[in-house]
């Protein structure tokens, strides 16, 4: 069977399995662990083969030997394959997917209200993140899309906090809007070339509305929107700190860590290269707008007295960076943007996690209730040091790598005023380290604040093979970069070599 079809539907298989699991509690929870780990076995597989094969090797979608398609639907001139595929983008997404999948579902053990509908709803979701990242086919792609929805909202809507129903509500019609404009988009573009091949609609990209510029800045605008809303990008972002404050660490993890990535990942695949005119024109309002996001995010992690709010604000700041160096359209941008994505998966995973370990002793996630932590717990200080100075881009970790690319690559942008916008954008990074230190000294500095109920404990075995992994990766990719950008650079050089012609 072909690998990425195993990777997109064995979490399916697990699914249904739980149905006849029974109710006991410690079975679904192996089974959903179980699942999630053999698609992380798979997704290194998928990487190997991909690297293995002769430079630039599937540098453009549909080429790589990974690639399948086989008809699917077909009703007249209406025609859909069952294509799926990877290049050096989409099978970075599709690890980075493998990896946070198993430390997802070990977070979930704590979990004791209904095991066996977390975890089923679980991996459906598992199976349309997997299948967004590998979808050649514009329907399917829809298809997966819409199917990561539903269990999100009932992941939050029934295992969340106390205000759980609004904030998945609020995420729900979000994500709804966005998928309506990407639908639309998506329609137009069909009727005007006949094809929902994504491979193929990239080489005609040319005849789409052609001559009809407005058009084309529409179609691009309802395109960026869509996918703008999961990044999340300033000011579509509102529902992102609620969804995260009130969803389970497991399903934060998720959330951070892999959704957001597929907002920048569509921009990436579809309204970048499809509209590469619309970009460049577009310029100044993309750039004001990651740089807004930047700023922004900033800033108000900076006033949150929350712990979690903090680390989702943090995801509002550190995506604007992936869409500043993406729309800076140069080779260390787009580079720079990839490991953004990549990074901010692994680092925003691991904070939302070294939360989630202190919330399940005390209860409660407000920083002015802490303090002293690390003179009371030296093990768990060290971890949580490596992932937020990991999020504040301490040379020798991945957040410094990503970041320094994406700045560079955006400073050297021959678009108009690039400069200008890097450097304002570079305020970001001082901001991110003052929220960050702040938040290291109110929790981990100092005296206690106060007396807790129960005396505190470092990590468990289980928590210790969920935050140790990612500090590891995170600190691979910061001291050897080459290990992920020999992989993604074909794919990048390819992508920005559509610009040139439109990119005086």
């Amino acid at each position: 069977m072909n690998l990425l079809v195993l990777i997109t539907f064995l979490p399916l298989v697990g699914a249904a399995l739980l149905l006849f699991a029974g109710r006991q509690a410690q079975t679904a929870r192996w089974i959903g662990l179980g699942f999630s780990a053999a698609t992380t076995v798979l997704a290194f597989m998928a990487w190997n083969q991909f690297a293995a094969g002769p430079q630039g090797h599937g540098a453009v979608f549909g080429s790589s030997p990974l690639a399948i398609s086989v008809p699917w639907i077909e009703a007249g001139k209406f025609k859909v394959n069952f294509a799926m595929d990877v290049d050096g983008i989409s099978v970075f997404m599709v690890l980075l997917t493998g990896i946070l999948a198993p430390i997802a579902a070990a977070a979930g053990f704590g979990i004791e209200r209904n095991p066996r509908g977390f975890y089923a709803l679980y991996l459906l979701l598992l199976s349309g993140m997997y299948g967004t990242f590998v979808a050649e086919d514009l329907f399917l792609f829809y298809v997966f899309w819409e199917v990561m929805l539903l269990p999100m909202y009932f992941l939050i809507g029934i295992w969340g906090g106390p205000k759980r129903e609004f904030a998945a509500i609020k995420f729900f019609l979000y994500t709804l809007a966005g998928s309506v404009l990407m639908l639309g988009a998506f329609l137009a573009i069909y009727f005007k070339l006949g094809t929902f091949d994504i491979s193929e609609i990239l080489v005609r990209q040319a005849d789409i509305y052609k001559g009809e510029p407005a058009t084309r800045l529409t179609l691009f605008a309802a395109l960026f929107i869509g996918f703008a809303i999961k990044v999340p990008l300033f000011p579509f972002h509102t529902w992102l700190p609620l969804a995260h404050v009130e969803a389970p660490t497991p399903i934060s993890v998720i959330l951070a860590g892999v959704l957001l990535k597929m907002g920048g990942y569509g921009l990436m695949r579809m309204a970048y290269p499809w509209f590469p005119d619309a970009v460049v024109t577009a310029w100044p309002w993309l750039a004001t707008l990651a740089v807004v996001s930047i700023i922004y995010g900033a800033f108000v992690a900076m006033a949150q007295t929350d712990w979690k709010k903090l680390v989702a604000y943090s995801s509002v700041s550190h995506m604007g960076y992936v869409i500043l160096g993406l729309s800076a359209l140069t080779n260390e941008g787009v580079t720079g943007a990839v490991l953004q994505m990549f990074s901010h998966g692994l680092l925003s995973g691991m904070m939302f996690l070294l939360v989630g370990v202190m919330y399940d002793q005390v209860h409660h996630r407000e920083m002015a209730r802490f303090g002293g932590l690390a003179s009371k717990l030296p093990k768990y200080t060290f971890i949580a040091m490596v992932g937020f100075f990991g999020s504040l881009g301490l040379p020798g970790l991945s957040g410094f790598v990503s970041e320094m690319m994406v700045f560079f690559g955006a400073f050297g942008s021959k678009l108009p005023d690039a400069k200008l916008y890097t450097i304002i954008g570079t305020i970001g990074v001082v901001m991110g380290a003052v929220y960050i230190l702040v938040m290291i000294q109110k929790i981990f500095l100092g005296k206690p604040k106060e007396k807790h109920e129960h005396e505190l404990h470092e990590p468990s075995v289980r928590e210790w093979l969920m935050l140790a992994p990612l500090g590891v990766l995170s600190l691979v990719i910061g001291v050897w970069p080459r290990v992920a950008v020999d992989i993604i650079d074909p794919s990048v050089r390819a992508f920005t070599a559509l610009f040139a012609s439109h990119v005086k």
